[in-house]
């Protein structure tokens, strides 16, 4: 491989329409922009990178039907490999719940990692990932940048929350364990993510560079048991994430760009021995101190493999590559993460992979998997309140008012009991507390979507809580909301707004299955948050006749 070969195949990119070599005049124009070429077999043929990422979003909307995302896999591979005869790691951030990046439906809708947790099942977590795990493989895609091995211990934190298993490191350590076994069956390569340790911040690492305060013995107690298991279970890729951990290197510098994190921690004394990628270089977390031609360079000096949409693609590659010519990064440092990525492709079976459109049309969002799914998401919805044992609710056809902060969840919920032959009255949070309240007086049941309330999120809870009907609060979010107004006497949690979770929520409302799930976190009052309102582990069913 010539030196040129070799750094593209470090950096893994994206491209922007839905076909390898025809797009649209937006898709083109953006990857003008980019690049200087316009269509994805163009930007593979010039960089020869190492990888894609998919998005269905940020201008690029790579994602379609299951048949179109598996004819532009496939005709992505032809170029890479008629050009510099490897393969391409493609891949994807498909967590599911709050990240899911392929349509659903036609893909299944996978509950996400906190609702999983709340199932206290691996096989429940294992089935789940293993599904997710088949419909990529179909599509074409080889690399899932899934589980999240974070332990949201803050319930504050803004950009992990639900994407992590829960709050208890044991019980995530074997959940991402059970991720990455399901990954493999499902045909797919496993993505760790995002080390050290993400859970414990107020600050995203896409807006700013958060600060992990942890000790080192807190560090060996919380952060990293979660990546020592997917270690053992012989994850594929691990990813970094752009956070200040001064235990681990009192630089302050990310994390992706620490020897001391990348190399000193993961690479030596975890013993990790497959790709090392970074998160998004165009996250704030890491431009904010890093321009694009410095970060790529710092991040493969740190024991980086694989450089994860650098915003400025040519900048970044002329940077490396001018690093390598000079001594910079040597040639034997170049050649390791080259023969890793290799190694990988290999190891993947990439070079002789193929996609067939009618298949992935076939497989994506299959009947079994559909079923199987739901009767998952059935074990998570979790029942935190019920006092006077108001749910289930009585038989019969009634009237109920759906309300909340959440419009696509107020059209999922009135989709919902509508289904089932109930009238209902939705309202979202455009309508005014009064209409609500004045609403609430002539219905048989309230329900009320919550999601990280707002003042005028609890007002209104409060207000429908004053009248003289049936509440029932869901947070369709984080299960955290029940803090801000404890004197709620009922409150599920389903840990998304997707419309399979909110289904299983009336379904349990209904009476039609006990909500199974039990707190995979603990709450903390909202006004002692060294009090506990509600346990890790605690989950209530119904008292039936």
């Amino acid at each position: 491989m010539t030196v040129e070969e070799k750094v593209g195949q470090l950096f893994m990119i994206e491209v922007a329409g839905r076909d390898a070599f025809r797009v649209s005049e937006d898709a083109a124009a953006l990857n003008r922009q980019r690049y200087g070429v316009a269509t994805p077999a163009e930007v593979v043929r010039t960089y020869r990178p190492g990888g894609v990422i998919y998005f269905s979003s940020r201008g690029d909307d790579n994602l379609g039907a299951p048949g179109q995302i598996a004819r532009l896999s496939g005709g992505l591979q032809q170029v890479s490999r008629d050009t510099s005869g490897l393969p391409l790691i493609i891949s994807v951030d498909q967590e599911g719940g709050a990240v899911s990046r392929l349509p659903t439906p036609p893909a299944t809708e996978q509950p996400g990692n906190m609702a999983l947790g709340a199932t206290w099942s691996t096989a429940d977590a294992r089935r789940s990932y293993e599904i997710t795990g088949a419909e990529l493989e179909a599509c074409g895609i080889t690399a899932d940048h899934a589980p999240v091995a974070d332990v949201n211990v803050n319930p504050a934190n803004p950009v992990i929350g639900v994407r992590s298993f829960g709050a208890a490191a044991e019980a995530v350590s074997v959940f991402v364990r059970a991720a990455v076994e399901g990954l493999h069956r499902g045909g797919v390569a496993a993505t760790a993510k995002h080390f050290p340790g993400h859970g414990d911040t107020d600050t995203d690492s896409h807006v700013g560079l958060p600060r992990i305060t942890h000790s080192r013995a807190q560090l060996d107690a919380i952060d990293l048991p979660p990546f020592r298991a997917a270690v053992a279970a012989g994850v594929d890729l691990i990813m970094t994430a752009h956070i200040s951990v001064p235990a681990l290197d009192p630089t302050g510098v990310p994390a992706t760009m620490s020897h001391a994190v990348v190399t000193g921690l993961l690479r030596e004394e975890l013993g990790f021995d497959g790709l090392i990628v970074t998160d998004a270089l165009d996250m704030r977390g890491a431009s904010g101190q890093f321009p694009p031609d410095k970060a790529a360079v710092t991040a493969l000096a740190a024991g980086v493999d694989m450089l994860v949409l650098s915003p400025d693609l040519p900048r970044a590659y002329a940077a490396v590559l001018d690093a390598v010519r000079s001594g910079r990064i040597s040639a034997s440092r170049l050649d390791a993460s080259v023969i890793r990525v290799l190694s990988h492709k290999l190891r993947r079976g990439l070079f002789a992979a193929a996609s067939d459109p009618v298949r992935a049309e076939h497989v994506v969002g299959g009947p079994e998997f559909r079923s199987d799914v739901a009767a998952i998401t059935s074990r998570s919805t979790t029942l935190v309140k019920n006092d006077g044992g108001v749910l289930p609710v009585r038989t019969g056809e009634r009237t109920v008012l759906v309300t909340g902060a959440d419009s696509p969840a107020v059209s999922r919920l009135t989709a919902s009991f509508s289904s089932r032959g109930h009238v209902v009255r939705g309202l979202d949070d455009g309508a005014a507390i009064e209409d609500a309240v004045g609403q609430a007086d002539s219905v048989d049941l309230v329900v009320v979507a919550t999601s990280g309330p707002t003042t005028a999120q609890v007002d209104l809870v409060r207000a429908l809580l004053a009248t003289a009907t049936p509440v029932v609060v869901i947070g369709v979010r984080t299960p955290y909301d029940i803090n801000r107004f404890p004197g709620a006497p009922v409150y599920l949690a389903t840990y998304g707004n997707g419309a399979t979770a909110l289904d299983r929520a009336v379904a349990a409302i209904l009476g039609e299955h006990d909500p199974g799930g039990r707190l995979p976190v603990s709450v903390p009052a909202a006004d002692d948050p060294s009090r506990t309102l509600f346990p890790v582990g605690h989950g209530l069913r119904f008292e039936r006749p």
